[in-house]
């Protein structure tokens, strides 16, 4: 029941949100600008104080913890990166574990060239480089070599590769589905592109207006979604997404079927 109301707003940003993500599942929030999606990100690691409800990690009420300790547990990597440019990469990476003081010197020099080459740069090549001197693609791979870095539990992904030509857009998503399937990390992820939702979501969680319209599977939404909003947002009448997604004899029969309305192109 998470809402967030400003103050003099007409309606709530987030309003009487419920529901759950399971351990090592990718969530994606989806939906249009302005829907509540980013909000409600970011109040799971309190950048935001939700104005009412509860947040659970494990059972336990986020809202009660020490606000600095819970980001710390938790990695975030946003669209601008935000690394440091007079730092070099390796320095950007060990950042929080430094901050954090979880590991020794030694440890996080290990740690770095680990991370460099599960997100798929050289460690050789890369660690001495600086911001300045990387492709947008590649300091979005830092960036989420860093959020990695102290080994959290929950990575939160606010549209991380939005600001990516298609081609780099499409091999840092299949960077991060390949490295879920090493360390499968409990992941929320913000995006208002449907096929990256469908292309990385076990779950997807459709927002508009600040509330929760739908969650399930992208063959969930596809085979049965709620609304007419829905419907419309995930191209549940499209039957190229349908064949793609859906067990062919559900799409056949939903394209069969007396009742759907006829198509056209």
């Amino acid at each position: 029941n998470v809402t967030k109301q400003y103050p003099n707003a007409s309606q709530a940003a987030v309003n009487d949100v419920t529901f759950d993500v399971g351990e090592g599942e990718t969530c994606m929030l989806l939906g249009t600008s302005g829907s509540g999606k980013t909000t409600l990100l970011r109040m799971v690691n309190r950048l935001i104080e939700p104005t009412s409800g509860e947040i659970l990690m494990d059972g336990r009420d986020i809202l009660k913890e020490n606000p600095i300790e819970l980001r710390r547990r938790m990695g975030y990597v946003i669209q601008q990166v935000g690394l440091f440019p007079h730092m070099t990469i390796a320095e950007n990476i060990r950042v929080p574990g430094e901050i954090s003081g979880s590991s020794s010197k030694q440890q996080m020099r290990e740690r770095v060239d680990q991370l460099l080459k599960l997100v798929g740069l050289a460690p050789d090549e890369y660690r001495s480089r600086y911001p300045r001197q990387l492709s947008g693609g590649q300091q979005q791979r830092v960036g989420l070599a860093r959020a990695l870095s102290t080994d959290p539990a929950i990575l939160l992904m606010d549209e991380p590769f939005g600001a990516l030509d298609a081609i780099t857009r499409a091999r840092m998503q299949q960077e991060l589905l390949n490295i879920q399937r090493g360390v499968r990390k409990t992941v929320l992820f913000v995006t208002h592109d449907v096929e990256e939702a469908f292309r990385l979501g076990d779950k997807i969680a459709v927002m508009s207006e600040g509330r929760l319209m739908q969650v399930g599977s992208p063959i969930e939404l596809l085979a049965h979604p709620v609304n007419d909003f829905v419907s419309k947002l995930v191209g549940a009448d499209n039957i190229l997404r349908q064949l793609e997604y859906l067990p062919v004899t559900t799409a056949m029969v939903q394209e069969l079927s007396p009742d759907a309305a006829p198509r056209t192109g």
